[in-house]
Protein backbone atom coordinates (compact mmCIF):
# COMPACT_ATOMS: atom_id res chain seq x y z
CA UNK A 1 0.00 0.00 0.00
CA UNK A 2 1.04 3.91 -0.87
CA UNK A 3 4.03 1.82 -3.17
CA UNK A 4 4.04 2.15 -6.94
CA UNK A 5 5.25 -1.22 -9.04
CA UNK A 6 7.22 -1.37 -11.83
CA UNK A 7 7.41 -4.98 -13.75
CA UNK A 8 10.74 -6.46 -15.42
CA UNK A 9 9.96 -8.71 -17.33
CA UNK A 10 9.89 -12.98 -17.59
CA UNK A 11 14.03 -12.62 -18.55
CA UNK A 12 14.83 -10.47 -15.50
CA UNK A 13 12.84 -12.97 -13.72
CA UNK A 14 14.09 -16.03 -15.52
CA UNK A 15 18.02 -14.48 -14.91
CA UNK A 16 17.85 -12.51 -11.41
CA UNK A 17 14.44 -14.13 -10.41
CA UNK A 18 12.68 -10.04 -9.85
CA UNK A 19 9.51 -10.08 -11.25
CA UNK A 20 9.39 -6.11 -10.54
CA UNK A 21 10.28 -3.76 -7.86
CA UNK A 22 8.64 -1.07 -5.97
CA UNK A 23 9.19 2.65 -4.98
CA UNK A 24 7.23 4.66 -2.85
CA UNK A 25 4.06 6.95 -4.11
CA UNK A 26 4.53 10.52 -3.54
CA UNK A 27 2.33 11.79 -0.78
CA UNK A 28 1.10 15.07 -2.69
CA UNK A 29 -0.02 12.83 -5.51
CA UNK A 30 -3.21 10.96 -6.78
CA UNK A 31 -2.18 7.83 -8.02
CA UNK A 32 -5.15 7.90 -10.76
CA UNK A 33 -3.90 11.33 -11.79
CA UNK A 34 -0.73 9.97 -13.06
CA UNK A 35 -0.61 9.00 -16.94
CA UNK A 36 3.14 8.12 -17.67
CA UNK A 37 6.10 7.22 -15.81
CA UNK A 38 9.47 8.01 -17.11
CA UNK A 39 13.37 6.35 -15.52
CA UNK A 40 15.82 8.61 -16.77
CA UNK A 41 19.74 7.54 -16.34
CA UNK A 42 21.02 11.20 -15.82
CA UNK A 43 25.04 11.60 -13.90
CA UNK A 44 25.18 8.19 -12.59
CA UNK A 45 21.74 8.34 -11.03
CA UNK A 46 18.25 7.16 -12.08
CA UNK A 47 15.50 9.89 -11.64
CA UNK A 48 12.01 8.94 -12.03
CA UNK A 49 9.73 11.75 -13.59
CA UNK A 50 6.11 11.12 -13.21
CA UNK A 51 3.39 12.65 -15.53
CA UNK A 52 0.53 13.74 -14.57
CA UNK A 53 -2.51 15.37 -14.92
CA UNK A 54 -3.65 18.72 -13.07
CA UNK A 55 -6.78 21.12 -13.21
CA UNK A 56 -6.99 23.84 -15.37
CA UNK A 57 -8.18 27.55 -13.18
CA UNK A 58 -9.77 30.55 -15.03
CA UNK A 59 -8.39 32.87 -12.75
CA UNK A 60 -10.46 36.10 -13.18
CA UNK A 61 -7.75 38.44 -15.76
CA UNK A 62 -8.13 41.03 -18.56
CA UNK A 63 -6.87 39.77 -21.99
CA UNK A 64 -6.74 43.87 -22.74
CA UNK A 65 -3.94 43.81 -19.99
CA UNK A 66 -0.61 42.84 -21.18
CA UNK A 67 2.50 41.65 -19.69
CA UNK A 68 5.83 42.73 -22.26
CA UNK A 69 8.84 40.87 -21.10
CA UNK A 70 12.30 40.99 -22.92
CA UNK A 71 15.27 38.89 -21.74
CA UNK A 72 18.38 39.15 -21.81
CA UNK A 73 21.68 37.90 -19.29
CA UNK A 74 22.34 40.58 -16.23
CA UNK A 75 18.26 41.29 -16.19
CA UNK A 76 17.13 37.48 -16.94
CA UNK A 77 13.48 38.80 -17.63
CA UNK A 78 12.74 42.94 -17.82
CA UNK A 79 8.88 42.93 -17.73
CA UNK A 80 6.19 45.78 -18.39
CA UNK A 81 2.88 45.98 -18.45
CA UNK A 82 0.72 48.36 -20.00
CA UNK A 83 -0.77 49.12 -16.37
CA UNK A 84 2.03 50.77 -14.98
CA UNK A 85 3.77 47.74 -13.24
CA UNK A 86 7.21 46.30 -13.83
CA UNK A 87 9.83 44.38 -12.66
CA UNK A 88 13.06 42.77 -13.53
CA UNK A 89 14.12 38.98 -12.70
CA UNK A 90 18.08 39.08 -11.91
CA UNK A 91 20.16 37.08 -14.26
CA UNK A 92 23.67 37.96 -12.58
CA UNK A 93 23.16 35.12 -9.74
CA UNK A 94 22.26 32.63 -12.31
CA UNK A 95 25.95 33.95 -14.73
CA UNK A 96 27.67 33.71 -11.30
CA UNK A 97 26.91 29.85 -10.91
CA UNK A 98 27.44 29.07 -14.10
CA UNK A 99 30.99 30.50 -14.32
CA UNK A 100 31.85 28.89 -11.20
CA UNK A 101 31.02 25.70 -12.80
CA UNK A 102 32.43 26.14 -15.78
CA UNK A 103 35.89 27.72 -14.30
CA UNK A 104 35.90 23.81 -12.35
CA UNK A 105 34.91 22.15 -15.03
CA UNK A 106 37.58 23.28 -16.80
CA UNK A 107 40.18 22.71 -14.01
CA UNK A 108 38.92 18.86 -13.65
CA UNK A 109 39.51 18.54 -16.89
CA UNK A 110 42.77 20.39 -17.81
CA UNK A 111 45.16 17.78 -18.97
CA UNK A 112 43.01 14.98 -19.36
CA UNK A 113 42.05 12.59 -22.58
CA UNK A 114 39.12 14.08 -24.02
CA UNK A 115 35.71 12.76 -23.61
CA UNK A 116 37.09 12.11 -19.77
CA UNK A 117 34.68 11.86 -17.03
CA UNK A 118 34.58 11.28 -13.75
CA UNK A 119 32.15 11.24 -10.47
CA UNK A 120 32.83 14.44 -9.37
CA UNK A 121 31.85 16.12 -12.71
CA UNK A 122 28.68 14.36 -12.74
CA UNK A 123 28.06 15.90 -9.36
CA UNK A 124 29.07 19.39 -10.25
CA UNK A 125 26.72 19.02 -13.65
CA UNK A 126 23.52 17.71 -11.60
CA UNK A 127 24.05 20.10 -9.10
CA UNK A 128 24.40 22.85 -11.60
CA UNK A 129 21.64 21.59 -13.54
CA UNK A 130 19.16 21.44 -10.39
CA UNK A 131 19.90 24.73 -9.51
CA UNK A 132 19.36 26.19 -13.30
CA UNK A 133 15.84 24.21 -12.94
CA UNK A 134 14.85 26.02 -9.49
CA UNK A 135 15.87 29.08 -11.29
CA UNK A 136 13.46 28.41 -14.11
CA UNK A 137 10.29 27.33 -11.86
CA UNK A 138 10.35 30.45 -9.67
CA UNK A 139 10.93 32.97 -12.25
CA UNK A 140 7.81 31.33 -13.93
CA UNK A 141 6.06 31.40 -10.73
CA UNK A 142 6.83 34.93 -10.44
CA UNK A 143 5.78 36.27 -13.64
CA UNK A 144 2.36 33.95 -13.25
CA UNK A 145 1.91 35.42 -9.88
CA UNK A 146 2.38 38.84 -11.20
CA UNK A 147 -0.05 38.02 -13.74
CA UNK A 148 -2.68 36.71 -11.04
CA UNK A 149 -2.10 39.83 -8.88
CA UNK A 150 -2.79 42.67 -11.53
CA UNK A 151 -5.39 40.81 -13.91
CA UNK A 152 -3.23 40.86 -16.72
CA UNK A 153 -4.66 38.28 -19.15
CA UNK A 154 -1.69 38.49 -21.68
CA UNK A 155 2.07 37.88 -22.05
CA UNK A 156 4.34 39.08 -24.71
CA UNK A 157 7.38 36.81 -24.70
CA UNK A 158 10.32 38.83 -27.55
CA UNK A 159 12.01 35.59 -28.97
CA UNK A 160 13.88 34.53 -31.90
CA UNK A 161 13.66 31.08 -33.27
CA UNK A 162 17.35 29.38 -32.87
CA UNK A 163 18.80 32.86 -32.03
CA UNK A 164 21.19 30.73 -30.20
CA UNK A 165 22.86 28.85 -33.01
CA UNK A 166 24.80 30.69 -34.64
CA UNK A 167 25.02 34.11 -32.39
CA UNK A 168 28.41 35.65 -32.20
CA UNK A 169 28.72 37.49 -28.92
CA UNK A 170 32.36 36.77 -27.81
CA UNK A 171 33.67 33.92 -26.23
CA UNK A 172 32.26 34.39 -22.67
CA UNK A 173 29.18 36.43 -23.58
CA UNK A 174 28.52 33.26 -25.65
CA UNK A 175 29.04 30.90 -23.24
CA UNK A 176 26.54 32.29 -20.92
CA UNK A 177 24.36 33.36 -23.12
CA UNK A 178 24.22 29.88 -24.40
CA UNK A 179 24.15 27.97 -21.07
CA UNK A 180 21.65 30.10 -19.52
CA UNK A 181 17.55 28.45 -20.14
CA UNK A 182 15.96 31.29 -21.10
CA UNK A 183 14.32 29.05 -23.86
CA UNK A 184 13.11 26.66 -20.77
CA UNK A 185 11.53 29.63 -19.08
CA UNK A 186 9.72 30.43 -21.99
CA UNK A 187 8.41 27.33 -22.15
CA UNK A 188 7.80 26.75 -18.77
CA UNK A 189 5.98 30.89 -18.41
CA UNK A 190 3.68 29.15 -21.51
CA UNK A 191 2.53 25.98 -19.62
CA UNK A 192 1.81 28.32 -16.39
CA UNK A 193 -0.05 30.99 -18.38
CA UNK A 194 -2.31 27.84 -20.24
CA UNK A 195 -2.97 26.69 -17.10
CA UNK A 196 -4.38 30.16 -15.38
CA UNK A 197 -6.16 30.77 -19.02
CA UNK A 198 -3.40 33.81 -19.73
CA UNK A 199 -3.07 34.22 -23.30
CA UNK A 200 0.66 33.86 -24.36
CA UNK A 201 1.87 35.43 -27.35
CA UNK A 202 5.78 34.89 -28.99
CA UNK A 203 6.75 37.49 -30.34
CA UNK A 204 9.73 38.28 -33.05
CA UNK A 205 11.91 40.80 -31.70
CA UNK A 206 14.71 40.56 -34.60
CA UNK A 207 14.38 44.26 -35.22
CA UNK A 208 13.07 45.78 -32.23
CA UNK A 209 16.10 47.99 -30.98
CA UNK A 210 16.00 49.50 -34.66
CA UNK A 211 12.61 50.37 -35.38
CA UNK A 212 10.73 53.33 -35.00
CA UNK A 213 7.04 52.81 -32.97
CA UNK A 214 6.38 56.24 -33.28
CA UNK A 215 7.16 56.06 -37.60
CA UNK A 216 4.84 52.38 -37.48
CA UNK A 217 7.70 51.25 -38.22
CA UNK A 218 6.94 47.09 -39.83
CA UNK A 219 8.91 44.56 -38.26
CA UNK A 220 9.55 41.86 -40.39
CA UNK A 221 10.91 38.76 -39.33
CA UNK A 222 15.00 38.08 -39.49
CA UNK A 223 16.40 36.72 -43.01
CA UNK A 224 12.67 36.91 -44.63
CA UNK A 225 13.24 40.61 -45.75
CA UNK A 226 17.05 41.33 -46.26
CA UNK A 227 16.48 44.96 -47.62
CA UNK A 228 14.35 46.42 -44.65
CA UNK A 229 15.44 49.69 -43.59
CA UNK A 230 14.45 51.52 -40.28
CA UNK A 231 12.94 54.58 -40.62
CA UNK A 232 15.34 57.65 -40.11
CA UNK A 233 14.74 60.63 -37.37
Amino acid sequence: MGRMRFPLGTKVKAWFGLDAFYLPMPTNLNHKAIREYRILPRNGCFYLELIYKTEDVQADVDPSKVLMIDHGMNNWLTCVSNVGTSFIVDGLHLKSINQGYNKRVAFLMSGKANGYWSKRLEQLTENRNRTMRDAVNKAARKVINHCLANNLGTVIFGWNTGMKNAINLGSKTNQNFVQIPTGRLKNRIAQLCEKYGIKFVETEESYTSKASFVDLDVLPKFCEKLSWVATKR
